[in-house]
């Protein structure tokens, strides 16, 4: 009795750890999506404050280029929201998994639902990422052509 009693706490601990590694893999996510969205707000920044130091036919350049910043800015915000809800949904889905074997398995598909979610998030959370990331690459290839062609005149 024991021995099956000790099995099926070792169980719940190791079902347990699979949303851990989840909270793991989100959380990194979500240090690297706070750590660009710093990065595109300093920019914005540093723009905003050059932007009235500029002579007049520059500024329709600077103006792009802050609207596409803005854009970054506003598609990490999603991601990151979507990583808070998604940490959230894999947190939540630890302690079901928990609360589940103290009520004798009476929550059903609740964990199971929950790590769903928590992974849907993750996967959207992703994907607004992946725009943030090419916007910012299309951004540095017009910010380049411009300076280049600067240059060249």
């Amino acid at each position: 009795m024991l021995t099956a009693a000790l099995g099926n706490h070792y169980a719940i601990l190791a079902a347990m750890v699979t949303p851990a590694l989840l909270i793991t893999a989100t959380s990194s996510l979500l240090i690297s999506a706070n750590n660009r969205l710093a990065r595109v707000v300093d920019r914005l920044r540093t723009l905003i404050r050059e932007w009235n130091s500029l002579p007049a036919e520059s500024r329709a350049h600077a103006d792009a280029q802050i609207a596409r910043h803005r854009r970054r800015a506003h598609l990490v915000l999603r991601a990151c929201r979507m990583l808070y809800l998604s940490l959230g949904m894999f947190v939540g889905t630890s302690l079901t998994l928990a609360l589940d074997a103290f009520a004798d398995f009476r929550m059903g598909m609740l964990p199971t639902l929950l790590a769903v979610l928590g992974v849907l998030l993750l996967l959207g959370a992703s994907l607004w990422l992946w725009r943030e990331v090419s916007l910012s690459v299309q951004s540095f290839d017009l910010e380049l052509d411009h300076e280049l062609a600067q240059h060249r005149q």
